[in-house]
């Protein structure tokens, strides 16, 4: 990936950079000569690879450690549901309302929504670099960052307020979720369709490709959890509602799949923060 800004522009605030000195999604900067006694040292220096698997694997061990633990220790209270009918797997809702999977599921989710406001912001640099004469994908990418932070807020509030502390509020935040998610998809499948047309570059190509169709996979499941969720309010049907908690299982692992493929995209990045010059003078 080609570098956006030349070697000696020297980081102020926190950006997403390549190794070269490229910039992308950075906040105000100041350019001064490379070699000077100004130049910013970083305080915190990470890969944005690295920053990506920690981001994505905090929502994902914390899911996988409320299911089993709901699964081993409250196995009645979280497959109970309002029909009385047998069900073998909890929902992703019972499975974080209870204690201490709550505080699990609250914790990882805290710790993993400003790191992917970061995400968003340097998708946003990304594609505002790649699209300059499109003013079209251009404001696409704006609204794509928009549902990047809607989904983040949808997450938040489905996990903060618990299904069994305010159910509407609690609903409210998994159909924000979920439909930002899905057109935050969308968008960005259209995006890089427009990138892979013009690239030679195997890893933009790859990218667009497992985009597209992790895409499809959620979309599918979702259709699938609505009507296993409907059919089972409607006929509580035994097992009915373990089919329905099995597709939202996969609804969530895919859309933490679909955030993954990041790792292609920016590859050769980094996360810097850095000192600002001016508080080195007295």
């Amino acid at each position: 990936m080609t570098s956006l800004l030349p070697e000696w522009t020297a980081y102020r605030q926190i950006v997403v950079a390549d190794t070269s000195g490229g910039v992308i999604g950075s906040g105000k900067m100041q350019q001064v000569p490379y070699g000077s006694v100004d130049r910013d040292k970083p305080l915190i220096r990470l890969s944005y690879t690295r920053l990506l698997v920690i981001t994505v694997s905090l929502p994902l061990l914390g899911l996988i450690a409320c299911i089993v633990l709901s699964m081993l220790n409250h196995y009645n209270a979280a497959t109970y549901t309002h029909c009385q009918v047998a069900n073998y797997l909890p929902s992703i809702s019972a499975a974080i309302s209870l204690t201490p999977e709550r505080y699990i599921w609250r914790f990882s989710i805290g710790l993993h929504s400003a790191p992917r406001v970061l995400m968003a912001a340097a998708y946003l640099g990304f594609y505002r670099c790649r699209f300059t004469r499109r003013r079209t994908d251009q404001l696409l990418s704006v609204l794509t960052f928009l549902l990047a932070l809607s989904e983040n807020v949808g997450l938040l509030l489905l996990t903060y307020v618990s299904s069994t502390e305010n159910y509407n509020i609690h609903k409210n935040g998994f159909m924000i979720f979920i439909g930002s998610s899905l057109f935050h998809m969308l968008c960005t499948c259209r995006l890089w369709s427009v990138i892979a047309k013009y690239s030679l570059i195997s890893e933009e190509m790859m990218s667009y490709r497992r985009k597209f169709r992790l895409f499809f996979f959620n979309g599918c499941f979702c259709l699938l959890a609505v009507y296993f969720f409907r059919r089972h309010n409607a006929y509580c049907e035994a097992g009915i509602y373990t089919l329905f908690a099995f597709c939202e299982y996969l609804v969530v692992l895919s859309n933490m799949a679909f955030h993954m493929t990041a790792y292609w995209d920016f590859g050769g990045k980094e996360v810097i923060v850095a000192t600002s010059p001016e508080g080195k003078h007295f």
